[in-house]
Formats: structure tokens, C-alpha cells, sequence
């Protein structure tokens, strides 16, 4: 070989340039058959004819890259496969998304079709239940009348009781005792006597003492100053005024629970109660009065029988008891106790007459609790909007 002969041309290292080098297909990763991505493949190279050169075999046949097992010829290819190869992961709450995205879908694309607001009632049953719904507003509830009917029978009974309460005092009895015109003892009691003696037989009426309290009295001449009859009398009557007390302090309590009530439930229903209650009163006492007039002694003798066994409440002239509370007596009892209860019921009554006033006051405070009532009722619009407006339930 001559220095004049041409070099044999080394083969090319660049390794930048090559698309098929192979050199680096350890640093590619594997795929799932276990061969390596970037394994070249055999190249098969078309054999120049007979007689020709190398470089000009090279230079006038195109090398033809036939990929093994599939195996990308670039590296280009290469990089496709690989982007193939790997597995794409789905989004972050890609489920969770998907199901909210058919619930809303199906939230507004279907609605439950049988569902009561998408069926209009027709016209007349609308009316129906209009109508139903005022009339309901303006029933009064049944609660407030049973307790003015209550206050109104309590009441009367009341009166009397207080009545009875204030003649069995001492003060009664100095007063009587003490006024012009009152009949005198002839048997020998004097004002103070008559004033000591009454007052024991008064407080007996009220304590929780026993008969003897009674029966071991004694006059000045030292004999018993009421006889077995008359302080079994008295136990008799001990028990009728204490019942009476007992009832009328129940009868209280339950009047103020009773006002109580329709102070925060029922507006002028005191009133009306206590209206009634005094014309009760009224009707009543003036019957009574009537009866007494007409015939005392036989209006005496009836409400003795009511409360009193027969022969257990006559006495004699001469008995402590006729001594000390004549029939005079009585008379003014019954006067005052009359007088009281019908000053005080009258007054009631003054008191509770429903004026024109009083009942535009409770008219103004029914029509504000009634436009209370409608503000918080659904109106018909409001009805017709929950028609119209999508149910939202899903199937």
C-alpha cells in the first residue's frame, strides 16, 4: 500500500448522530416481556454486488432497519413505544367526580313523576282547603273557655266563703254586740260577758281544738257554761265552716291558676270569666234574699236541715247558745254576708262589662295574633312555586 492510495475511512463514533446506536440500551427500561426497549435490533444490510467497493456499496444502497420483536427502529419510535407502554393513571377523585356529575345530571333531569308537587289539585280543592285553614284560624281553642267557665262557677262560692269568713270574727261580734238596737240578755249577760263567752265559741269555729275546749267552760256560778247538746252542736258546725274554709282556699288556688293561664293564652278572657262569674253571683244572692224576705224563719230552718241532723240544732230560751247568738243574730249575719257579696259582685260586674273599649282592645289583639298566624301560613304563591320548583330525589 502507497502513501497515494486512498485511507480506508474509519467508521463513524459519533454516538449523538447514530439513531441506531445501541450502546446505551442498558440505561432504557424494560418492558413487560422482559426484553429491553431500546435493544437495536439486527440490521440487515442489503450485500453489495460482486466487484464493488464498500463505500460505494454503502453509498448506493439505503440500509434497510427491520425492527426484532416488535422493537421501534428510531429513536423517536422509541420514545412513542414508551409513551405507549406506560399505564396513565386516572385523576385524583376521578370516581368521586364522575358520581357527582350523574347525581347532578339526574338531579335535574329526573324528577320523581309522582311526586305530589308535580300534580296541581284542581281549583275547587284549593278554595276547600283555603276555607278550611281560615275557618281553623278563627275557632277559638277549647282550653281558654274551660277555664272561664271554671273561674266563672268558683267565683260565687268564693264570695260566700269570704263573707262567712269575716262575720265568724270578733269583730263581728263587738260590733253587734255594740250597736244600737241589739236585743239584750235577760238572763243576767252582760255586754262583756256576752263578748268573752262569744268570742271562745267564735275561735273554737276556726282552731283545730277539741270539744273540749267548750265543755270545760264555766259561769261564775261555777256550773258548765254549754251543755253536752250544744257543744255537740258546735262540733257539728266546727266541721260544716272548716269544710267550707278548706274548699274555698282549693277554690282559690285553682282561680289563680285559672287566671294564670288565660293571662298567656287567652286575651280578655279574665275578664269574660270573672263577667260571667259576677252575674252568677248576682242571680244567686238576690234569689237567696228574695227567699229570706219572703220567710225567714222558714229560709232558717231549711238551711239548718241541709247541713244539720234534725233535733241536733234546737235549743231553749235559756241555752248559752240562744244567750249569746239570738235570732237577731242571724238576721244580721245573713244581711251582712248578703251585702257583702253583692257589694263585691257588683263591682265585679262594673268592672268587667265589656265596653266598647275593652272589646276593641281584645279585637285588636285577636286580629294581630290572626295576621301572626297568616304570616307564618304558606301563601298560595309560595304553594305554587313548590309545584313548579323540581323535587330533586333521584331514583
Amino acid at each position: 500500500m502507497s502513501d497515494k492510495s486512498p485511507k480506508p475511512q474509519e467508521p463513524d463514533t459519533d454516538v449523538h448522530e447514530d439513531t441506531n446506536e445501541p450502546a446505551f440500551d442498558w440505561m432504557k427500561p424494560k418492558t413487560s416481556s422482559g426484553a429491553s426497549p431500546a435493544t437495536p435490533a439486527a440490521s440487515t444490510v442489503a450485500a453489495p454486488k460482486t466487484g464493488a467497493t464498500p463505500s460505494a456499496a454503502t453509498a448506493s444502497t439505503p440500509t434497510t432497519v427491520t425492527p426484532v420483536n416488535g422493537q421501534p427502529g428510531s429513536r423517536a419510535d422509541r420514545k412513542a413505544a414508551e409513551a405507549a407502554d406506560v399505564e396513565v393513571e386516572p385523576p385524583l377523585f376521578a370516581d368521586t367526580l364522575a358520581d357527582t356529575s350523574t347525581k347532578q345530571s339526574s338531579h335535574y333531569s329526573e324528577p320523581l313523576p309522582t311526586s305530589a308537587l308535580q300534580i296541581r289539585p284542581p281549583e275547587d280543592e284549593v278554595a276547600r282547603r283555603n276555607a278550611e285553614r281560615e275557618q281553623a284560624a278563627k275557632v277559638k281553642p277549647i282550653g281558654p273557655r274551660i277555664f272561664q267557665v271554671l273561674l266563672a262557677v268558683f267565683y260565687p262560692v268564693i264570695l260566700l266563703v269570704l263573707a262567712v269568713r269575716a262575720v265568724t270574727s270578733p269583730l263581728f261580734l263587738w260590733v253587734e254586740y255594740n250597736r244600737p238596737g241589739f236585743p239584750g240578755d235577760g238572763y243576767g249577760f252582760s255586754t262583756d260577758d256576752r263578748m268573752t263567752y262569744g268570742s271562745y265559741a267564735v275561735d273554737y269555729l276556726s282552731n283545730w281544738a277539741g270539744p273540749r275546749f267548750l265543755g270545760g267552760l264555766v259561769n261564775q256560778d261555777g256550773d258548765k257554761l254549754f251543755t253536752d247538746s250544744e257543744v255537740s252542736h258546735m262540733a257539728d258546725v266546727k266541721l260544716v265552716i272548716l269544710s267550707s274554709f278548706g274548699a274555698g282556699l282549693l277554690l282559690i288556688v285553682l282561680s289563680i291558676i285559672a287566671i294564670l293561664y288565660l293571662r298567656k293564652r287567652s286575651t280578655g278572657g279574665i275578664r269574660r270569666g270573672l263577667f260571667a262569674g259576677s252575674i252568677v253571683t248576682l242571680v244567686i244572692i238576690i234569689g237567696l234574699a228574695v227567699l229570706a224576705v219572703l220567710s225567714w224563719q222558714q229560709f232558717f230552718t231549711e238551711f239548718h236541715r241541709i247541713f244539720f241532723a234534725n233535733g241536733t240544732w234546737t235549743f231553749s230560751l235559756e241555752d248559752t247558745l240562744i244567750r249569746l247568738f239570738p235570732g237577731q243574730f242571724w238576721i244580721d249575719a245573713g244581711i251582712v254576708i248578703g251585702a257583702l257579696v253583692f257589694l263585691v259582685a257588683t263591682l265585679t260586674f262594673i268592672f268587667t262589662w265589656p265596653t266598647k273599649r275593652r272589646r276593641g282592645l281584645a279585637t285588636a289583639q285577636a286580629e294581630e295574633d290572626r295576621e301572626e298566624s297568616d304570616e307564618t301560613a304558606p301563601t298560595a304563591d309560595d304553594v305554587e312555586s313548590l309545584r313548579k320548583e323540581p323535587t330533586g330525589v333521584t331514583r
